[in-house]
């Protein structure tokens, strides 16, 4: 009941007790009519409120950071009295706020809600109440809708970055060229093509079959590009307006970046994910770029593994590894001593610092260190 429900009560109790008191008929009209007021009113919310159903749904299941899906929406009552508009609370990125639908009895009413796509992650959109109110304002009746939230995924949008440098001598040609020459294991034979080396030609395998067969040895893979990423809580970002959102925004987008870069040509990209959620991917294929973009979107980045402790059980990777990409948000001597010795293993290593202050002086003595063990350091300022 609202304070003007409260106060038509209270006006029917004062005009009951006058009417019982002095005996008036005025009053007893008045009584009267303010139960009556009072009946219309509750029933009729009583009955919307039984007879309301509301459907939801969501434009698209994903979209990228920075792109708007919308929240469909659409209410349907059957209660022939009138009653006032109803208003429906939703929530979108642990954000609420409302809207108005007509009351119109035995008519499907549609509402289309903007849901812009701010941060990288998986949200649910949900009408998590109704409001049902009679035409006087008398009573106010609210109910909690049934059925699940809507889930839209928030995929991160890569950028253009520079490619990362192979080691030299790690870029597969040097194996190849081991490979050719090793003639006791061909992996299949081909026919003479003018032009072929004579020292490729399977003699014994020609004599047999009376025509020249050329030996065809395996293409050697090329060395992997391996991506670690912090999948711990962003560090920074406080005092700034969706400090720690924006900074998990540049993580997943720098990663999603590189893995682009390397996958357009082939090269295999590796990104083992130390996470809440632990999940590798590993492909060469640019197709399959967007299931990497699903992969981080479900990764909610906190209570991950120390990212030191996450670089030292990488180490075992380096010797297939030609390129070792690390994105961070924080430098720390664990972390410093970490990527210098996975340099002195051998492959190249680029460091992506993910901060909102790059020249900070805090930042100088560990970068300084990184370089003089030939790490590549870049920033990347969060938007």
């Amino acid at each position: 009941m609202t304070r003007r429900g409260w106060a038509v009560f209270c006006a029917l109790l004062t005009a009951g007790a006058c009417a019982l008191s002095v005996g008036g008929t005025l009053y007893a009209y008045i009584s009267l009519l303010l139960l009556l007021l009072l009946s219309f009113s509750l029933i009729s919310c009583l009955w919307a409120r039984a007879t309301l159903r509301l459907t939801q749904s969501v434009s698209v299941p994903t979209l990228f950071r920075g792109e708007n899906a919308q929240l469909f929406l659409r209410i349907r009552h059957r209660c022939p009295l009138p009653v006032s508009q109803v208003r429906g609370d939703y929530l979108w990125a642990d954000k609420a706020d409302s809207c108005l639908f007509p009351a119109s009895p035995f008519r499907a009413h549609d509402r289309r809600l903007p849901l812009p796509a701010r941060h990288v992650g998986q949200y649910g959109a949900k009408v998590i109440g109704l409001t049902v109110g009679d035409i006087f304002g008398l009573f106010e009746m609210k109910m909690r809708p049934r059925g699940e939230a809507a889930l839209l995924t928030v995929l991160p949008r890569p950028f253009e970055i520079d490619k990362p440098r192979v080691v030299i001598g790690d870029d597969g040609r040097a194996a190849l060229s081991r490979t050719q020459e090793d003639y006791n294991a061909p992996e299949d034979v081909r026919s003479y093509i003018p032009g072929d080396a004579m020292k490729r030609i399977h003699w014994k395998l020609s004599s047999r079959k009376r025509e020249l067969l050329v030996r065809r040895f395996e293409m050697p893979a090329p060395p992997d590009t391996l991506i670690l990423l912090d999948c711990g809580t962003p560090a920074g970002g406080e005092g700034i307006p969706e400090g720690k959102e924006n900074l998990r925004d540049a993580l997943c987008e720098t990663a999603v970046a590189v893995a682009q870069m390397q996958m357009q040509d082939g090269s295999p990209v590796r990104l083992p994910i130390y996470g809440e959620r632990a999940n590798e991917f590993a492909s060469d294929h640019a197709q399959n770029l967007s299931l990497l973009q699903e992969m981080l979107a479900c990764q909610p980045f906190r209570q991950g593994e120390d990212f030191a402790r996450v670089l030292h059980m990488e180490l075992r990777r380096m010797r297939r590894t030609g390129a070792t990409i690390i994105i961070t948000t924080s430098l720390n001597p664990p972390i410093v001593e970490a990527v210098s010795r996975i340099r002195r293993m051998g492959p190249s290593a680029r460091l992506y610092l993910v901060t909102y202050t790059p020249d900070s002086p805090a930042y100088q003595p560990y970068v300084s260190r990184l370089q003089h063990h030939l790490v590549e350091v870049c920033y990347v300022t969060p938007a």
